[in-house]
């Protein structure tokens, strides 16, 4: 009897015991269902789906009267609207950017910045402290100035000097700035790209594509403060410098189409864009256009040996956006 008793006993510890593993399995695996729906799958899809909005591009695409590619490092031509690629040559390869990289920098200012702040020029800002060839705005230490005039300086007229001031009202200080930069850049997809200062001066570790400078433009016309600037003839800044006085800085615009130093595509509209020129990254420039019935695209031109063949590159790739669209 006893014998029986504790046989029993046994058993119902083994069934006791199986129900709660099946319990507790089946918990853990509702647990494990339930994090890969909140947080695996998004992972997993979170780069397609922020992508369902971009012109995607892997091989180089032709154009009917293009750009001639013997000339070319990297060149595209994306339809805003439709989220079209038209053109599309080596936008995956490695290239310096030189001032193109203003548009992350003024991305970020747009982004965590206060346009009305009054931000003091540092030594380090001062225009003084760049070479000669070294584009600058003329800002000197000590001036105030607002975040509004710096970006105006720096998309307008390039200036070296702007970026640095503006990096260091943003991050604190330039190399901080660069990591906001680089996370910015992993945030929009722009992962061929890497940052380490806020003008493009030239780097061996400061790079990026023309498929990611079309990322970062793209982002940067999403707001109006940027595409005002952008298209501005010329942009006037009121510095108040050190000694209290205030002066007025008139800065003209670096593209050769705004200056009428380039003839203008004859069909399309170029509504306003960035240069970029060193010695390493050749003659580069972004542009936002439109067709001649108001549809948006983006064109883009790297690495041009000269500037005669930058503008007619790009004057190419703008004559071949579709008219009828």
């Amino acid at each position: 009897m006893i014998r029986r008793m504790i046989f029993l006993f046994v058993i119902l510890c083994f069934v006791a015991g199986g129900i709660v593993f099946l319990k507790l399995n089946n918990n853990e695996q509702t647990l494990v269902a339930e994090y890969d729906t909140s947080y695996y799958d998004r992972s997993i899809y979170e780069g397609e789906l922020y992508s369902a909005d971009l012109c995607v591009v892997s091989e180089d695409i032709s154009m009917e009267s293009g750009p001639d590619t013997s000339n070319l490092k990297a060149a595209a031509l994306f339809d805003v609207e439709d989220n079209n690629t038209d053109f599309a040559y080596h936008v995956h390869e490695r290239l310096y950017p030189a001032s193109l990289t203003k548009l992350m920098t003024a991305l970020i200012a747009l982004e965590e910045g206060n346009l009305s702040d009054i931000v003091t020029v540092s030594a380090d800002a001062d225009s003084n402290r760049f070479a000669y060839d070294e584009q600058t705005c003329g800002i000197l230490e000590g001036d105030q100035l607002t975040l509004e005039d710096l970006l105006g300086g720096l998309l307008v007229y390039s200036g070296n000097d702007n970026a640095v001031a503006i990096a260091e009202h943003i991050g604190g200080n330039t190399e901080k700035f660069a990591e906001m930069m680089n996370e910015k850049a992993n945030e929009i997809l722009a992962t061929n790209s890497h940052f380490v200062n806020p003008n493009g001066l030239h780097d061996e570790n400061h790079y990026t594509t023309a498929y990611d400078m079309y990322l970062i433009f793209n982002e940067c016309i999403k707001y109006d403060k940027f595409v005002e600037i952008i298209q501005s003839e010329k942009y006037v800044a009121d510095v108040v410098g050190k000694d209290g006085q205030t002066r007025q800085i008139e800065w003209e615009p670096t593209n050769y189409y705004a200056l009428g130093d380039a003839e203008l595509p004859e069909s399309g509209k170029i509504i306003g864009g960035k240069t970029g020129t060193t010695l390493k990254a050749g003659n580069c420039l972004i542009l936002l256009d439109e067709s001649d019935s108001g549809k948006p695209y983006i064109s883009i031109v790297m690495g041009a040996e000269t500037k005669e063949l930058l503008y007619q590159d790009m004057t190419d790739l703008i004559e071949g956006i579709p008219q009828n669209n």
